[in-house]
């Protein structure tokens, strides 16, 4: 195996005269291009050249150390201002997830609000993901004190509905908070709407007649030497100017392209020369294991149309028949079920799953399908389900496994490789050396991204069901419930949420457990909740 082809190392001191003192992020790469750390400077310049100073290694502990050592380029990105540079920061770190950061490695997003103006009475909530269904969203907001904040005095300000779903209940008629300046009891679907139009318009940063008003306020408490209230009002009138303030686009350095540069179609196309594959990747899909532990060990496939998520296709799977931590096996197992599953369904059309006993009386035998194979038969019976790519998270070893499952299932023709993050080498079936694209390459790029989507699915399945079996686990605790009536409850009140919430009398009508027993399971969870 030949090694990456490494860069020359950059002339730090020349190229730092190059960098702005302006707010923005900054990416280090190791000698093959790899992103290895993103940060954020209020000063790039004076953030960036503390990296090279001598004196930095002296007073380095190991992992910085072990950073310093491992740079051979960077590159920057400007912004407005700070809040722009966290928000950028992040988005960057979770599409390089570079290996010297720990924040911003998880799914998590930034806070939004969303406002759903078809609703008759429109409440402003927060959310973290932004999708296409209509409603009108504000953010990403990078200081969530803030906005909550902002949130409560368009709450008391306007009097509109921050919490809860649909028309507003009894107790928010009543409520004092949303009196000013008329009650909402009193107010019709109509006049509500002026209040939330107002509200947006404070969110959006469109009208400074609120913040003039709190300014007032604020002058006419200090006058009055009511410093406790004119602090107060200080700190709402910064947390608002924080939160409605403009964010601007950031603008590129000539050095190279973020997350904002992707081309879903270009990378196609890209990633169909480089595979040398003769014909569209319209439909992409991607498996990856997750055995963090032998408890669960799960996978996850996730799927591409066009380059873009399509998380309606996206399936999980629980291994079954892998004891011990074995991806090779686990991959062999997933791909199986996957496409066996879909074999299945292209001899019974317009079902999900076939019954064993009536496949073979569903096969189309007529002579001028005889010849063709099973992809061939997919591809013509299930076009829209059947992938032009399989893409497997690993090396050799994986992509050896997935293969000898494929083969099995005469689907042996089918267009499959297998992507090691190490180096992200490009592996193919027959032959030896993988292939390498620049870490710039369009079509490496979207590899990247459906093996990152099919690790974090993988990996969020398997928290779940370890959150799972830690909430189940603690009945273990609770004297008197054996491992056969820890499993009798379960099955009643299908988790230990709705167990919490039973009475001791409804647990008591449990088979096998007596009123005695009942609450004292009643007691203990009460006393854990």
């Amino acid at each position: 195996m030949t090694n990456p082809i490494a860069r020359e190392k950059a002339d730090f001191r020349h190229k730092l005269t190059e960098v702005p003192h302006r707010p923005g992020v900054y990416l280090m790469r190791d000698r093959i291009g790899r992103v290895i750390y993103v940060g954020k400077a209020r000063d790039l310049r004076r953030r960036v050249g503390q990296y090279f100073m001598p004196s930095r290694k002296m007073t380095a502990d190991p992992k910085t150390l072990a950073l310093l050592e491992s740079i051979w380029d960077f590159e920057w990105h400007t912004v407005q201002s700070e809040p722009e540079a966290l928000l950028l920061e992040g988005r960057l770190i979770k599409e390089f997830r570079p290996k010297y950061n720990v924040s911003f490695r998880d799914d998590k997003h930034f806070l939004l609000v969303k406002v759903d103006l078809r609703d008759d009475w429109p409440r402003f909530r927060l959310t973290r993901i932004k999708a296409d269904d209509g409603a009108r969203y504000f953010g990403p907001f990078a200081n969530a004190g803030a906005l909550r904040q902002t949130l409560t005095f368009l709450r008391k300000k306007f009097g509109v509905l921050t919490f809860g779903r649909g028309n507003p209940t009894e107790r928010e008629l009543k409520s004092s908070t949303y009196q000013v300046p008329q009650k909402l009891s009193d107010l019709t679907a109509a006049g509500y709407r002026l209040r939330v139009d107002a509200a947006c318009e404070t969110l959006a940063g469109q009208s400074k007649e609120a913040l003039q008003t709190l300014e007032a306020e604020m002058h006419k408490a200090a006058a009055e030497m009511q410093f406790e209230r004119a602090a107060q009002l200080r700190d709402i009138l910064r947390d608002i100017r924080q939160t409605t303030r403009p964010m601007h686009r950031y603008t590129r350095s000539s050095i190279g392209r973020v997350g904002a540069g992707i081309d879903p179609a270009a990378d196609i196309k890209t990633l169909a020369e480089a595979l040398q594959l003769g014909r569209p990747v319209h439909r992409m899909e991607c498996f990856d294991i997750s055995n963090i532990s032998s408890t669960h060990i799960v996978a996850s496939m996730v799927c591409f149309i066009n380059g873009k998520p399509a998380n309606h296709f996206y399936r999980r799977y629980r291994i079954r028949t892998v004891q011990g931590q074995n991806d090779f096996a686990s991959m062999a197992e997933v791909v199986r079920r996957r496409y066996s599953q879909l074999l299945r369904e292209s001899r019974s059309p317009g079902s999900r799953s076939t019954p064993k006993n009536a496949a073979s009386t569903t096969v189309d035998y007529s002579s001028e399908y005889a010849q063709e194979t099973p992809r061939e038969n997919l591809v013509r019976t299930r076009p829209q389900t059947f992938p032009d790519l399989i893409v497997v998270d690993g090396g050799k070893g994986q992509l050896g496994a997935a293969c000898a499952e494929l083969q099995r299932l005469g689907l042996h023709d089918t267009p499959i490789i297998g992507l090691a993050k190490e180096f992200e080498e490009i592996h193919r079936p027959g032959l030896s050396d993988p292939l390498r694209l620049p870490h710039d390459n369009g079509g490496l790029r979207l590899l990247q991204r459906i093996r990152d989507e099919a690790h974090r699915f993988a990996n969020g399945y398997h928290q779940l069901l370890m959150k799972r079996r830690i909430a189940e686990s603690i009945l273990d605790d609770c004297s008197g419930v054996s491992a056969q009536r820890k499993a009798v409850l379960l099955r009643t009140f299908g988790s230990v949420a709705r167990l919490r919430c039973a009475s001791a009398e409804e647990i008591g009508r449990t088979e096998g457990i007596g009123m005695a027993l009942a609450e004292r399971i009643a007691q203990f969870l009460a006393a854990r909740s």
